[in-house]
């Protein structure tokens, strides 16, 4: 890629879109939902947060989509991966729940310049073969002159199928912005993901969430713990947003106080709904 052409990004989950879109409203972001085979989802962004080059004092779009992942993250009972690129650089992150993200970058010409330990963590926290899996993830992680990023980022999909994830055609990393909208527009099931406002997009998101594993943690005693759990994770993670000017993390910090504030009001709101 030159270093004029632009970036690209994909959010994938590990959840029936069904699922996946009332949480994606609370990001505020405009992005199309699709299908992307048995429990996965793909989000593509429509807006081009990454299209600043290089010295203007645009947020880099690793920064920008591990902020948006976390956001996803906190409030779903189901993992968010990050799969971003630009001219220089490819890689990933992860994120599930609380726990710390965990991410893996490569430059553009293939070389790695990751951590193997989190390719391992990548592949416990996805449930991944800790055999067959981690050895195909080792091999992204060696030097390699004929791989360069995109390859590199092919075989982690390929990696995934074996999770029953089938991104679908035109949705392939490398390529640019408007090329992935395009291709997500013209499947049959796309669905455009808007901000409908606090109060409807949370209600929704709840609603689908209490018919999951952690619907008992919505309500109650549980419900209050993990609302002041939100809280607390909210606060520090809305001021390193704002230091560090980072649009996504102060997104993925909002998210965890609307979150928590919500959630200790549940109760009454579910009662007053019965």
């Amino acid at each position: 890629m030159s270093s004029l052409e632009p970036a690209g990004a994909l959010l994938l989950c590990r959840a029936e879109p069904a699922t996946v879109g009332p949480a994606a409203q609370l990001l505020r972001q405009r992005m199309l939902l699709v299908g992307a085979g048995h429990e996965w989802s793909v989000l593509v962004p429509e807006s081009k947060p990454w299209l600043a080059t290089k010295g203007s004092g645009g947020e880099p779009v690793d920064r920008v989509l591990g902020g948006w992942a976390g956001a996803l993250a906190v409030g779903a009972p189901w993992p968010v991966l990050a799969l971003w690129w630009d001219a220089d650089r490819s890689g990933f992150t992860l994120a599930s729940g609380f726990r710390r993200p965990v991410g893996y970058v490569w430059l553009a010409n293939g070389t790695p310049v990751g951590e193997d330990e989190a390719l391992r963590t990548f592949a416990a926290r996805l449930g991944l073969d800790p055999v067959l899996d981690v050895q195909s993830l080792s091999a992204l992680a060696r030097p390699d002159t004929a791989a360069d990023a995109r390859a590199r980022m092919l075989g982690l999909l390929a990696v995934l199928t074996r999770t029953g994830l089938e991104l679908p055609a035109g949705l392939t990393p490398g390529e640019p912005a408007d090329r992935l909208r395009e291709a997500a527009r013209v499947q049959a099931d796309a669905e455009t993901i808007e901000w409908s406002g606090w109060r409807d997009a949370v209600h929704a998101e709840l609603d689908v969430v209490e018919n999951t594993g952690i619907g008992p943690w919505m309500r109650g005693p549980k419900g209050r713990c993990l609302a002041a759990a939100q809280l607390a994770a909210g606060v520090p993670l809305t001021f390193h947003g704002l230091r560090r000017r980072s649009g996504g993390w102060l997104t993925a910090g909002a998210l965890l106080l609307a979150h928590g504030a919500l959630g200790l009001a549940y109760d009454r709101i579910r009662a007053a709904r019965d």
